[in-house]
């Protein structure tokens, strides 16, 4: 596998914008609008192509809605026309010389992050009352950068790839079987609206995102050499699927791959994956004495489309996909959501948001007597009253001891989930 790189080009706003789907994601918008005109810097993170490019475009609408005269100055580092902005400096002098002083100012950067020290521009334009919008497709630009020198002065509001719901929405499909298969194999990427469901025509653009998110986001960023091994450890993350990843694991595939790489160089490229956004890491909580567990985590998709542009989908996975689906669908409604420990026992998923705790069991079919008397028993072991939960692609879904059962379409189309 080789790593290439398809960047398009445009010399104004309105080729940008008239590229991206129109569908608006009033969630992430709402979240956004208590926050407009206030000195505080708003940034939306996430994998690159979920759709923040459209979002910086929607709140840009809502803020001239309301006051046609605001002066809007836009910024997107993809694209050759702001390649003079390489540093904060660079970036303080286009902002200053692009204000207006008898108007509002509002400053939308696009992937802030390819800026090198930006921080320091924002905190500069900060202080001088500009309302400041930012997107970025990297985590560590908020562990690291934005929170040492902005701490207290912004707020980020993380953006998915499309939810089932508005997969239905978006692609006018009905909630059916062959929308579900659709979903699984495609994914929830915003532009796939502009292409027909082919295989050859989609993979071929996902592919390009994936190598995309490799080259810039991982390999450029932290100037990896062997991209050959880390494209084998993506492989091997997508074949491994809601797998337990430890240090054992990732020995073993490392003799097995012949590569002299340590195990911590190894984690350090698992740990570059997540914080692009490409996968998600999920720890393990002790459900009775609510402890974390630092081994043995669990890693998610955050697109289903983009691993199976790596390794296609068989059906064979189906299980552990419907995991992927059931988690990416609990943190795009806010949960955080963990591998539960109980006893002896495993629980598939533990989601959390303020007092409020779920259990999830996810399985592809219920046929027999003992997988329900498994996938039901694990849950009626734990004794407090929080809402637990049995996700299944069974036709016929029946409550048992006050244990919901939930058919898998009918609960990723649940925004209350």
């Amino acid at each position: 596998m080789h790593v290439f790189s398809i960047m398009k080009t445009f010399s104004n706003l309105e080729q940008i914008f008239s590229m991206e789907s129109t569908f608006v994601r009033k969630r992430y918008l709402n979240k956004v609008k208590p926050y407009i005109g206030k000195g505080i810097i708003k940034v939306l993170t996430g994998q690159r192509r979920v759709g923040k490019t459209t979002l910086l475009r929607q709140i840009m609408e809502l803020i001239l809605k309301e006051n046609k005269k605001t002066n809007t100055i836009y910024i997107n580092k993809e694209h050759n026309e702001f390649k003079h902005i390489k540093v904060a400096e660079d970036l303080f002098k286009y902002v200053k010389s692009k204000l207006s002083k008898s108007k509002p100012n509002c400053v939308f950067i696009d992937e802030v992050q390819e800026i090198e020290e930006f921080e320091v521009a924002l905190r500069q334009l900060l202080v001088e009352g500009i309302d400041i919008y930012c997107t970025g497709s990297n985590a560590n630009m908020l562990s690291g950068d934005l929170a040492t020198h902005l701490s207290g002065r912004y707020i980020e509001f993380h953006i998915n790839s499309l939810s089932f719901s508005e997969f239905l929405q978006i692609h006018k499909l009905e909630n059916d079987s062959d929308a579900l298969n659709k979903f699984i194999r495609y994914g929830g990427l915003p532009y796939l609206i502009h292409l027909p469901f082919d295989d050859e025509i989609v993979y071929g653009y996902l592919k390009s995102i994936y190598n995309t998110i490799i080259l810039k986001d991982i390999v450029s960023r932290y100037n990896i050499r062997d991209i050959d091994f880390l494209e084998r450890l993506v492989e091997y993350m997508s074949d491994n699927l809601g797998s337990y990843v430890s240090s054992k694991k990732i020995s073993d595939f490392l003799k097995a791959q012949r590569v002299s790489l340590s195990v911590n160089t190894v984690m350090n490229y698992l740990k570059y994956l997540t914080n692009s956004f490409f996968i998600n890491k999920v720890q393990r909580l002790d459900i009775i004495g609510k402890k974390r567990f630092e081994i043995n985590d669990k890693y998610f998709f955050s697109d289903l489309g983009l691993k199976h542009s790596i390794i296609p989908f068989t059906g064979e996975q189906i299980g552990q996909v419907f995991e992927n689906l059931v988690y990416n669908h609990l943190i795009c409604q806010d949960y955080e959501v963990f591998i539960g420990k109980h006893q002896d026992r495993e629980i598939d998923f533990v989601a959390q948001k303020g007092n409020e705790t779920k259990y999830i069991q996810v399985a592809y079919l219920l046929p027999n007597k003992k997988v329900r008397e498994r996938e039901f028993g694990n849950l009626l072991k734990i004794e407090d009253n929080y809402e637990k939960i049995v996700v299944s692609a069974d036709e016929f879904s029946e409550d048992f001891k006050g244990i919901k059962h939930i058919h898998i379409r009918e609960f990723l189309a649940n925004e209350d989930f």
